[in-house]
């Protein structure tokens, strides 16, 4: 088994699965072994994981499959659309793929996505495992089952809820991210201390130097009190009816900026990073987080290497690409704010001090 092992469980009575975190998981994973077995197997990456990873995995496969091939589509949030998603149905049809099949998303969060869409629709729903390679799908993405891929109008407006039968977070293939994609999962880590632990929050604040140095201790410790806080979320509200709303936590500014400068051109976890700054702003305009509160959250963000300030873009603008967020209703945007630290709620806002908070928070003009 690998040397440092962790396992979280994600409770959903017949749908539950385990989150193992541990370094080595690609290689040794009896959980993944036996769900393989006498299957066949489709791994799903991209043309930047590939030649890292998939060796090692097809090994580790490729004595229980029945059948094992490997579909690698273009690396990017710019290829989360349908004709990509169709490579993977291509494969799936092209080697008679049956319904027992097994696909395995090794990738960052794009293709757990797409994958994972991939399993909910084809023959009506096959079983699929996330191995994630990036710290943000690690933390976020792939755990809860969210399944989707983007529209020019809106990101991840299509899709399903698919929950994975299995999650392998294998620390050690996080040393090979490049610094921009570190920072980008420390966003979600940070959102989860935001909205649900103050004292871990205070913990990323400590060891943020190891984490940007990827060092193992701190960094499988923080890990796992992300996917601890995610699944708790998830076996509360598993489809988002209430509760888990409050994961969204910076995302509906995110989502905009995503979405108006263009999919790929900021990642997700950077346009999360100055939404949660924004999301704190308005929360401080609401008189619900105190200008302290707001401060340490900034400062989080910015000692991550994430951006705190937004595009200047004209009110009309933020509200346009706002109307088709996901948590949206008849246009009109739902927000999650902070009533203090630790304390996440969603409701609507008045247009006024929402106006305000584009402009405070926008960076410089040009």
């Amino acid at each position: 088994m690998p040397t440092t092992f962790r396992e979280i469980q994600v409770s959903l009575g017949e749908r539950s699965y385990p989150i193992l975190i541990g370094e080595g998981l690609l290689e040794q994973a009896p959980e993944l072994a036996a769900l393989a077995r006498g299957r066949q197997v489709a791994i799903v990456t991209c043309d930047t994981v590939a030649p890292l990873y998939e060796p090692r995995l097809r090994a580790a496969l490729a004595g229980v499959a029945s059948a094992l091939v490997t579909v690698v589509l273009p690396d990017g949030e710019s290829h989360k659309d349908w004709p990509t998603l169709n490579r993977i149905f291509d494969a799936l049809l092209a080697n008679r793929f049956d319904r027992r099949c097994l696909i395995v998303a090794l990738g960052g969060g794009v293709i757990g996505d797409m994958a994972g869409f991939a399993a909910a629709t084809y023959q009506r729903g096959v079983d699929f495992v996330q191995v994630p390679t990036t710290l943000l799908a690690q933390v976020d993405s792939s755990v809860g089952g969210k399944t989707a891929i983007n529209h020019p109008l809106g990101k991840n407006m299509i899709g399903a809820f698919h929950q994975p039968r299995l999650v392998l977070a294998d620390v050690g293939v996080l040393r090979t991210l490049p610094p921009r994609e570190l920072s980008a999962g420390l966003a979600e880590m940070l959102k989860h201390g935001a909205i649900a632990d103050p004292a871990y929050l205070a913990e990323l604040e400590r060891d943020m130097a190891g984490l940007l140095r990827c060092e193992p201790a701190p960094m499988a410790a923080a890990i796992a009190r992300s996917c601890e806080i995610k699944a708790e979320v998830v076996a509360a509200d598993e489809r988002e009816a209430d509760r888990r709303a409050v994961l969204n936590f910076g995302h509906t500014f995110g989502h905009a900026i995503e979405a108006g400068m263009g999919f790929g051109t900021w990642l997700h976890g950077e346009a999360v990073g100055a939404g949660m700054v924004m999301a704190g702003e308005l929360s401080r305009r609401l008189g619900m987080l105190d200008s302290a509160a707001l401060d340490r959250l900034r400062e989080a963000v910015r000692a991550a290497r994430l951006p705190v300030a937004a595009p200047r873009w004209p009110a009309e603008r933020w509200l346009e690409l706002m109307s088709v967020d996901k948590k949206a209703e008849q246009g009109t945007p739902n927000f999650v704010l902070l009533d203090g630290l630790g304390r996440a709620v969603v409701r609507k806002v008045p247009e006024e001090p929402l106006r305000e908070t584009f402009e405070a928070c926008a960076g410089p003009a040009g």
